[in-house]
């Protein structure tokens, strides 16, 4: 067996050496509570709002519109959640789609058990809205529409642009989940239109446990934690300052790197993709008849268990999963590939391979060669 190969990028990204560098210092002789008002504590408050500045840079946001919080799955239920108690009473649907990541999906049905009413938009077999259909589901008794801008799974992007343009005229607030597509693709809150965005640092080689939601001027929203007043009340607790920083600096490299990442990691994919259609019988690329993320394919094999794969790859030095990490213990096949009209024998064969832009031509020849002896050996002991 070669080297070990990481291509699961969209469940977690290494840590960028230059962030780590500029975080150090918070995790040692700089410990300041941001709150307090002695010299320790304003020299952390600095940081802190020098980071949420940058992190604001990255998506066309002011800085007074970044709540920073612990990552992408908080920024969701914040935004949807927030939105509902601090909305209008008489509109009481919510929209979303049949693909979000479970942090979406989960609070949207959390407001419909609470008395409220859920609009579930079904996808195509790419994974991609009827924008028609998207458009109709937007009426005035609509409280809130959740629409992811790129799917964690296969990668698909969605048409939030044009889905935006129709909230804005009946007054509701539009939230997109952006923690797959930030850093990856060009992503600006004023040219999408949306109302709310959440992204999350370690999806762009910065530290786990900080993230951010993006709340446009006016839109109103209610707190669902309290104790202090950080972060204007609507997330109170101490301030990660290391990881605030490191987000930061993980911004402002992603968006120096982010055209030639894209254009690595789009090369990467496409090489992978049809080396392994060559290589390996029965492999189906899920996904791959509507604009994606450059850095995720989606592939099925038939006749072969996702879960046993991937564990067979992770025997053979290469890193891959079966769909997003948080789920990565549910044994149930992809609600993802099922929503795209795939079955659950069809679901359950696949498995999703991210790059990163520490990936090489070296390794995506290597990875294809692993898969096709795991495929194959999987094969042979289920005939």
């Amino acid at each position: 067996m070669g080297s070990s190969i990481y291509l699961d990028h969209n469940a977690t990204t290494a840590l960028d050496p230059i962030v780590r560098t500029e975080m150090t210092p918070w995790l040692d002789a700089k410990f300041g509570n941001p709150s307090s008002l002695h010299a320790f504590g304003q020299e952390a408050r600095r940081a802190v709002d020098a980071a949420r500045a940058r992190v604001a840079r990255l998506v066309g946001a002011e800085p007074e519109e970044i709540v920073l919080t612990s990552g992408g799955t908080e920024a969701n239920n914040l935004a949807i959640l927030g939105v509902a108690e601090g909305s209008r009473p008489t509109r009481r649907r919510v929209v979303t789609t049949a693909i979000e990541h479970q942090s979406v999906l989960g609070p949207c049905g959390f407001r419909a058990h609470g008395g409220g009413a859920l609009t579930v938009l079904p996808v195509d077999r790419d994974g991609r809205l009827d924008p028609a259909e998207a458009l109709a589901s937007l009426r005035n008794d609509t409280l809130l529409a959740s629409v992811m801008l790129a799917n964690n799974d296969v990668g698909t992007e969605q048409p939030v642009g044009a889905l935006a343009s129709r909230a804005r005229e009946l007054g509701i607030p539009l939230h997109t989940d952006a923690v797959q597509a930030v850093g990856k693709v060009p992503v600006d809150v004023r040219a999408l239109g949306v109302d709310l965005l959440s992204f999350s640092a370690h999806k762009l080689h910065g530290p786990s446990g900080a993230g951010a939601l993006y709340v446009r001027r006016g839109v109103a929203l209610a707190p669902r934690a309290f104790g202090g007043h950080q972060e204007r009340g609507l997330r109170p607790g101490t301030e990660n300052v290391a990881a605030i920083v490191g987000f930061g600096k993980a911004c402002d490299l992603a968006a120096e790197r982010l055209e030639r990442d894209a254009t690595h990691l789009a090369r990467l994919r496409a090489g992978f993709e049809a080396a392994l259609l060559a290589t390996v019988p029965g492999a189906v690329v899920n996904g791959d008849g509507a604009p994606r993320l450059p850095n995720t394919s989606n592939v099925s094999f038939d006749g072969v268990d996702g879960q046993l794969l991937v564990i067979n790859l992770d025997l053979l030095g290469l890193a891959v999963s079966t769909g997003a990490a948080c789920s990565s213990a549910d044994r149930e096949p992809s609600h993802v590939l099922l929503a795209m009209g795939r079955t659950p024998l069809e679901a359950r064969a696949s498995m999703r391979c991210s790059f990163g832009r520490g990936n090489t031509d070296d390794d995506v020849s290597q990875s294809v060669e692993r898969i096709a002896r795991a495929v194959s050996m999987l094969r042979e002991v289920h005939q």
